[in-house]
C-alpha cells in the first residue's frame, strides 16, 4: 500500500462543522477510519464500475478512500457525476461516496495550485501536500490538514512548509513524513525531508537524516513510502548521499531514530535521463506483508541501460549494495505509479509494452501489450493477464488499492475501451 493507506485507525479528534443543508450522504461524508489493507487475494477484474464521477479537465494526480469517502486530488477544476447533472467547479480537490460516486458538496476547500499527495489526518480529516500558497484563504506553503466533513482547515495544524513544495506525504497515524523540494518546516531547517506531528503540524526535531549532493537540479526527495509497520521508510529523490553515506537517488531510513540502514543499491546509478529531468525515480510502494517494495521510474527519449522506464522489486533486508529480485522494462515508456496487493504488482504509467527489456521504442522478443496499465506478478516479475488497457496520454499518476478494488486516476478518458473521464475503479473479480 502506499504510504499515505495507514493501517492505524485515526483517533485524535477535531471539531468537525457541518454547514447548513448538509443533511444527505452525498453532502455530508461521515468521518471514519482509513480503508483496511488491500491484501487481494485475486487481481482485480478488467471491468470498470459504472459510477466514479468524471474529472473533466485537467490530471488526476492522488487518490485516497478514507472510510466511504474518497478524495481525490490533482490539477482540475471541473467534476461530474457518472449519471450526468451539472458541471460543479472544484479546486485540485473533491471528495465522493465510495460505491455510488456521489459528490460530497460540503467538501469544498479552496486550494490556490496543484495537489500532488494525500494522507489520512486524525479525526476524521485528510492531509494535502502540493503545490499551493494558501488555503481556504488562509497562507499554507505546502501542506494542509481539512475536515472530511466541509473542508474547513484543521486550526491548530500549523505546518508550513520554508520555500518549497511537497511531493510526497506519508502518515502512520501519530506521525507525518513530508518529501519535497524545500529548506525548512515552520522555519526548522529541514532539507527536502521532515517528520512532523501528524495533529499539530510541529516538526519532530528528533528525526533528522540528511540528504545532500544532488545529482542535477535541486536537491529534493521525490517520492517516499513506509512500510505497513511504520519502521522502515524509503525516499527516492535527486540526492547522492544521506547522512554522508553513498546512496544514489534511493535510501531506506529507520523510523525509530532516523539513521540510515545498511540497505542501499547501486541499480540507480545508472544516467537515463534528459537534462531538464532532475531524477528519473518515480513512485514506490511496499507489500502488505512489508517483505519487499517496489519502486517505478521514468526516463528521457532515448533507451539506455539500467533501470530506466522499468517497474523492480527489492527486498526489505539489510543488506547493502542489493540487486532488484526482479525487474520488468517497458522498452522505452515511463512508469510513474505503482500499488502492490497480495496478488499483484500494479503499475501505470505511459507504456506500451512490459517484457520488453531489449526493446528499443518497439515490441522486443518476448513483449507484451499493456496500455498505459498493467499488473505484474510478484514472484515472477512477468506481466500477468490482466489488460484493461487505456488511452496512455501522459500516463497514470495515482493508483490506490482499496478493501474491493482499485483506483485509477489519469489525465485521459479511456479506460477499458469506456468513458470515464481521469478517474476509474476496477472491482474485484
Amino acid at each position: 500500500m502506499k504510504p499515505s493507506r495507514p493501517l492505524l485507525a485515526l483517533t485524535m479528534g477535531t471539531m468537525l462543522l457541518l454547514p447548513v443543508g448538509a443533511a444527505t450522504a452525498a453532502s455530508a461524508a461521515p468521518a471514519g477510519p482509513a480503508a483496511p489493507p488491500a491484501d487481494h487475494s485475486r487481481v482485480v477484474g478488467e471491468q470498470p464500475v459504472h459510477w466514479t464521477p468524471h474529472v473533466l479537465d485537467g490530471t488526476v494526480k492522488d487518490i485516497l478512500r478514507i472510510g466511504d469517502t474518497v478524495v481525490a486530488a490533482g490539477d482540475f477544476s471541473k467534476v461530474a457525476e457518472a449519471g450526468g447533472g451539472r458541471t460543479r467547479s472544484v479546486h485540485n480537490l473533491f471528495a465522493f461516496e465510495h460505491g455510488t460516486g456521489r459528490i460530497v458538496r460540503g467538501f469544498s476547500p479552496s486550494v490556490d495550485g496543484t495537489v500532488v499527495s494525500l494522507a489520512p489526518g486524525p479525526g476524521g480529516t485528510v492531509v494535502i501536500g502540493g503545490e499551493f500558497g494558501s488555503v481556504n484563504g488562509r497562507a499554507s506553503q505546502g501542506l494542509a490538514r481539512l475536515s472530511l466533513r466541509d473542508g474547513r482547515s484543521a486550526p491548530w495544524f500549523r505546518a508550513s512548509l520554508d520555500g518549497g513544495t511537497a511531493h510526497r506525504i506519508a502518515s502512520d497515524g501519530e506521525h507525518l513524513y513530508v518529501g519535497g523540494g524545500f529548506s525548512g518546516v515552520n522555519g526548522v531547517e529541514r532539507t527536502a525531508l521532515a517528520r512532523l506531528d501528524a495533529r499539530t503540524g510541529s516538526v519532530d526535531e528528533g528525526f533528522a537524516p540528511r540528504v545532500s549532493d544532488q545529482r542535477r537540479g535541486s536537491l529534493r526527495v521525490h517520492e517516499l513510502a513506509l512500510s505497513p509497520d511504520g519502521r522502515r521508510l524509503v525516499v527516492n529523490g535527486t540526492f547522492t548521499k544521506v547522512d554522508g553515506e553513498d546512496r544514489y537517488q534511493i535510501a531506506m531510513i529507520d523510523t525509530a531514530d532516523g539513521s540510515l540502514t545498511p540497505w542501499s543499491t547501486s541499480a540507480y546509478e545508472a544516467d537515463c535521463d534528459y537534462s531538464l529531468m532532475q531524477t528519473y525515480m518515480r513512485q514506490m510502494d511496499f507489500s502488505p506483508d512489508g517483505s519487499y517494495f517496489a519502486v517505478v521510474t521514468a526516463g528521457g527519449p532515448e533507451v539506455k541501460p539500467g533501470l530506466c522506464k522499468s517497474a523492480a522489486r527489492f527486498e526489505n533486508t539489510d543488506t547493502p549494495d542489493s540487486e532488484p529480485t526482479w525487474s520488468n522494462k517497458t522498452g522505452g515508456d515511463s512508469l510513474y505509479s505503482v500499488e502492490i496487493t497480495s496478488s499483484a504488482v500494479y503499475v501505470g504509467g505511459h507504456q506500451r509494452w512490459m517484457d520488453n527489456p531489449e526493446g528499443a521504442l518497439n515490441p522486443g522478443p518476448g513483449s507484451v501489450a499493456r496500455e498505459g496499465i498493467a499488473a505484474v506478478d510478484p514472484g515472477t516479475g512477468k506481466a500477468l493477464a490482466w489488460n484493461p488497457g487505456r488511452a496512455r496520454g501522459h500516463g497514470v499518476e495515482a493508483l490506490h488499492a482499496t478493501s474491493d478494488g482499485l483506483y485509477v486516476g489519469s489525465d485521459t478518458e479511456r479506460l477499458a475501451d469506456e468513458y470515464h473521464a481521469r478517474l476509474g475503479m476496477f472491482p474485484l473479480s
